[in-house]
């Protein structure tokens, strides 16, 4: 397991705390993996790399699609690669989210749009199984492997709400599983959760605590695979160990933890969360916390760290301002206390249209305070929200800059970093939003280069110092715009100060909230190191960013072999 970057903070370093002018002492400790800051790459299996051309087509998905509405033949071992080349080591990525994997209907829908296959991978038809188009369960083992290796976390993608639509190849499942009618109205708890999204999604029973016999179909199927009899024996031992009775609800969730007891990922997102009983969810975690220390048991060599499993929410329309609670009108949820660490935050992309002060200070206060514990996942674009921060991707740098410097986690949807068009000629609805990433402009193109640099320096500079993501804000000055974070846990602690909108050429940064006269700073942004003086560094760089942190000091023995000039 490759080891974590090391802190760059000297041990004599003084933090004067905003709360108190006492003066205490950093110690020197290698970056601890904190689910509060991470950077978290979200992607779309098959539209992100193609790694394996052998298994582009399956179950004779040859119908002609809608554009951007077929599979397009990104797999998981084109995930692997990237995480091989260093790709997500360069940008800062700290953990990677990908769409659902499981086995898909294997025919073609028409939703008005052109025919949709199911490459987005939420339109399940066999939980136990991967889709073959996005590749085999040793892919999964050896993409896990190459992740935790570069100390990269997994977070899969967890459906629990509906099967996929029917088709002539995809028979619906017995009524005692799921119901096709009415579609949702979302003016009441109710008419969010038992119904159907959208018409010709079955919605699976998750409210019945029913007794149900596994789907005719899925027999025929298993019993074909040659597994049926294993199947069928994991199930018994199950229900026995959980006391659950045999209802829809707790099969999917035996089929979905499977993947945490067997491969060691390391945390789940729950996909249309407010679509089911809350109590799921909180059942779902059970199941997650006892298959991912069952992992750890089984697998003592492989354990990256003491983190438990994370699970984060998506409550469509759910912002940082609600606290903890979700308001359906006539009843409030709180899904942190239903089985999830962290909600997706639909706030942020509103939020981001103000100032950085607006932003920092909110977000801090807010995570600090009524959410201490827990944490929101921010996002400025995404796979389907029709009105991302920057559509024309005209402030890929200013987009950048206020997602990885905000407190929380980082949602880095794939092609953020490298300003992938979000608006495709020949598109209906949110295909757009889902083109195949665009590598040759990374190759190729200058100015794509230049957004990618930039979310880079940022995205590695946040990976190194959770104060960044998980600390606490206080803004130093206002121009130029001069802040600091601090974080602290256990024996550790980080600090950092960051100036946005400064001057191209020398600037004066106050430092004195944070680092001792005499201190070795390092602004990784320009590569430049100076010294505190009278409680400012001056820096001259052609850069309006300012990131500093403590520079390391060579030990006196890399100062006797040091070759002198």
């Amino acid at each position: 397991m490759k080891k974590y970057s090391i802190l760059l903070l000297l041990s004599t370093m003084t933090l004067l705390h905003s709360c108190s002018s006492t003066k205490t002492v950093s110690e020197s400790n290698k970056t601890p993996f904190v689910w509060e800051a991470a950077s978290v790459y979200f992607l779309m299996t098959d539209r992100f790399n193609n790694g394996d051309l052998a298994n582009d087509l399956n179950f004779e998905r040859n119908k002609t699609a809608g554009k951007l509405r077929g599979f397009e033949g990104g797999d998981i071992k084109g995930i692997s690669k990237k995480i091989d080349e260093g790709y997500f080591d360069k940008l800062g990525i700290n953990a990677i989210w990908f769409t659902p994997i499981v086995e898909q209907i294997h025919d073609a829908v028409d939703e008005g749009t052109g025919l949709s296959y199911a490459f987005h991978g939420y339109w399940a038809r066999d939980w136990t199984n991967l889709d073959p188009n996005f590749g085999t369960k040793e892919d999964l083992a050896a993409l896990v492997q190459k992740a935790h290796a570069h100390g990269i976390r997994i977070i899969l993608d967890g459906v629990i709400n509906h099967t996929g639509p029917v088709t002539p190849e995809d028979t619906v499942w017995p009524s005692e599983w799921v119901r096709t009618g009415p579609n949702c109205d979302y003016q009441s708890f109710e008419n969010t959760t038992a119904c159907t999204l959208v018409s010709n999604l079955p919605d699976i029973k998750t409210e019945s605590l029913q007794n149900v016999a596994l789907p005719p179909f899925l027999v025929e199927k298993w019993k074909k695979e040659g597994r049926y009899e294993k199947e069928v024996q994991e199930l018994d031992v199950f229900f026995a160990r959980t006391g659950y009775p045999r209802a829809p609800k707790y099969y999917i969730i035996k089929w979905l933890t499977d993947y945490i007891t067997e491969y060691g990922i390391d945390g789940y997102r729950g996909d249309t969360v407010k679509h089911t009983d809350e109590t799921v969810w909180a059942e779902f975690k059970t199941q997650c916390d006892y298959a991912f220390a069952t992992w750890k048991k089984n697998n003592p060599t492989k354990v990256l760290d003491n983190n438990s499993f994370y699970t984060i929410a998506e409550v469509y329309n759910y912002g940082i301002s609600g606290g903890q609670d979700f308001d359906f009108g006539d009843k409030k949820i709180n899904y942190f206390k239903n089985g999830f660490n962290n909600m997706i935050n639909f706030e942020f992309k509103w939020d981001a249209q103000k100032d950085y002060e607006f932003i920092f200070s909110k977000y801090s206060s807010k995570l600090n305070n009524e959410l201490k514990g827990y944490s929101v996942l921010n996002y400025l674009s995404s796979h389907d929200d029709g009105g991302p921060f920057d559509a024309k991707r005209t402030k890929s740098k200013e987009a950048g800059t206020k997602l990885l410097l905000s407190p929380g986690m980082s949602q880095v949807y794939y092609g953020d970093e490298s300003a992938r068009s979000l608006v495709i000629e020949g598109t209906q609805g949110d295909a757009t939003l889902r083109s195949f990433m665009n590598w040759e402009d990374i190759k190729s193109n200058p100015e794509t280069q230049k957004v990618l640099l930039h979310w880079q320096k940022l995205g590695q500079f946040r990976k190194n110092h959770p104060s960044v993501g998980a600390g606490i804000h206080k803004q130093i000055s206002a121009q130029p715009y001069t802040f600091s974070r601090i974080f602290s846990k256990e024996n550790y602690t980080d600090a950092v100060v960051v100036a946005l909108d400064a001057a191209i050429g020398s600037k004066e940064i106050a430092v004195n909230a944070i680092f001792a006269d005499g201190t070795l700073l390092k602004d990784t942004y320009s590569g430049k190191e100076v010294v505190v003086v009278k409680g400012k560094v001056t820096i001259d760089s052609e850069f309006d960013i300012v990131l500093l942190e403590s520079s390391p000091q060579p030990s006196p023995k890399e100062r006797e072999t040091k070759p002198k000039n």
